[in-house]
């Protein structure tokens, strides 16, 4: 069993790990409200990892709802979804940003990323992923416009918005405070003040 009651901060823009044992629970939270935090979770030896496609192919939806189970890639429960304080403010439809998204967009020169958050998060606990899945989006609202594109304002969690997830299985959680920032018309993802911090908080089981 991990640290009881063990409290991270995440800094704005940046990404951290934990490890947790069976039962035991993680509460993300935006004290400043409305920024997206990327969450991906994988097993103890990373052989296995969060998958948000095959998750809403089993709960049938897109947005994570509290009672949800997150699965594998192997279909196998892995995270449980047990308290939303933000409203149901959540989606699994897009990718961990990245280097080349920000190239894409136009950005020149270095700017912090999901996925760079995620090697860095796992790398202080010497370890490297197999991978960078699609991450559980939460605090997020992207949406499908009725023309079907996308859409993603800035989300309206307000500060101190929640999620409480239980580890169904030994785990290693990442949580990013998504860096993005950029001024583009409704796809503004965080609040407009930019990113801020999270807190993460590992408590025992219930």
């Amino acid at each position: 069993m991990s640290d009881p009651n063990l409290r991270v901060l995440v800094p704005a823009g940046e990404g951290r790990a934990v490890r947790l044992a069976a039962g035991e629970r993680l509460r993300v939270t935006t004290p400043s409200g409305g920024q997206v935090a990327d969450f991906f979770a994988f097993t103890g030896d990373l052989a296995e990892w969060l998958s948000a496609m095959h998750t809403w192919v089993s709960t049938r939806s897109v947005r994570p709802r509290e009672g949800d189970t997150f699965v594998t890639q192997l279909r196998r429960p892995l995270i449980g979804f047990a308290e939303d304080g933000a409203a149901g403010v959540h989606e699994m439809l897009l990718a961990a940003c990245d280097p080349v998204r920000y190239e894409q967009y136009g950005f020149e020169g270095p700017h912090r990323s999901c996925a760079q958050n995620l090697w860095e998060a796992l790398a202080a606990l010497g370890l490297e992923p197999p991978i960078v899945p699609q991450p559980v989006n939460l605090f997020s609202w992207t949406v499908v416009e009725p023309d079907q594109r996308l859409a993603s304002p800035a989300n309206p969690v307000p500060p101190g918005g929640y999620v409480l997830l239980e580890t169904l299985r030994d785990a290693i959680c990442v949580v990013s405070s998504c860096p993005f920032d950029l001024p583009i018309a409704g796809w503004e993802i965080n609040a407009a003040s930019g990113p801020t911090e999270l807190v993460l908080e590992v408590l025992p089981p219930s």
